[in-house]
């Protein structure tokens, strides 16, 4: 299912055509590149695409090999590949442990650079009414064709390896940003399958079994699969979300730092049900009513509109 320029091994990784750095994080020791890949067809020359490199998690069992001599990078293994979206992993030299992380996506709209390009943060107070003027326009008219990958899992035409739980209402699998090894580093997502929640502001009271279901089937797979206790991960929801199909973050407790965990985008799944639960049977629904602070970036497709309401 991955498109046919995405790259599914090392040689065809080295026709990257590098253009510039869109982003560095050092905190994620990670690289954004921005370029290109051969077309596979003679209607374009080359294909736009980002690749973000990421050193994958520390393994303290190795500790004593850190500083052994090391090089480029020598292999990769390819994760995944579905539709616009590529992971593999990669090695500095030979038999040692998997070095870095790629993730790729090509072809890569401006949109998408957008995304990826560092961005200078702003706090926005959402109010219902410029949620109903300005973001439910913006999210109704989201392309498909960005959250086509989350389709693919919920059909059952991709990642079908990678399910931990499946049920009528919602999956449960390895984020694309996990390395599948460190337990320290965990993280899952679950995807629902309503597709008639799109964000925070689509919960309801009615959704309180399915965010309850999420929470214990989340607890129950980390246990028994990695014997995380109850309390061993944190849950949330973004708001605004990178994507516009609701989905619940699983992620070891003990991370720290992240920026996806940063106070007015993540919003605990615990409290959102125990909002829920409070909410009148009649009356309008809490996550409609309510304003809603968060950090948006210069980049995101909402900050022109947003920044001018808010002149």
């Amino acid at each position: 299912m991955s498109h046919p320029a995405a790259p599914t091994n090392l040689n065809k990784l080295k026709y990257f055509q590098f253009d510039k750095v869109i982003n560095e994080d050092p905190l994620t020791h990670s690289l954004t590149l921005l370029g290109t890949f051969p077309s596979p067809d003679e209607v374009q020359d080359r294909v736009t695409a980002i690749v973000r490199v990421e050193k994958t998690a520390l393994d303290a069992g190795t500790a004593e090999h850190l500083f052994a001599a090391d090089g480029l990078v020598r292999r990769v293994a390819l994760e995944e590949s579905t539709d616009i979206y590529t992971w593999l992993f990669g090695w500095l030299g030979e038999e040692r442990e998997r070095d870095i992380k790629i993730n790729i996506v090509c072809p890569a709209t401006e949109v998408h650079i957008r995304k990826y390009t560092r961005q200078n943060i702003v706090m926005v107070r959402e109010t219902p009414d410029l949620y109903g003027s300005i973001v439910k326009p913006y999210i109704t008219v989201f392309p498909k064709s960005r959250t086509q990958w989350v389709e693919n899992i919920l059909l059952g035409l991709s990642e079908q390896d990678k399910i931990l739980f499946s049920s009528p209402d919602f999956v449960i699998l390895p984020d694309m940003k996990w390395d599948l090894k460190t337990i320290s580093s965990l993280y899952l997502v679950a995807l629902v399958q309503d597709r008639g929640i799109r964000s925070l502001r689509d919960l309801r009271k009615q959704h309180i079994p399915l965010l309850k279901a999420i929470r214990s089937e989340g607890e129950r797979v980390v246990e028994e699969k990695w014997a995380l206790g109850k309390g061993a991960v944190r849950m949330y929801i973004h708001y605004q979300p990178s994507y516009y199909h609701f989905h619940v973050h699983i992620v070891n407790a003990n991370q720290v730092g992240m920026v996806g965990m940063a106070v007015g985008q993540a919003h605990l799944l615990d409290n959102v049900i125990s909002l829920l639960e409070i909410e009148s049977e009649n009356g309008p629904a809490t996550f409609e009513r309510i304003v809603l602070t968060y950090g948006l970036g210069d980049q995101h497709g909402l900050f022109e509109a947003m920044q001018a309401a808010s002149a």
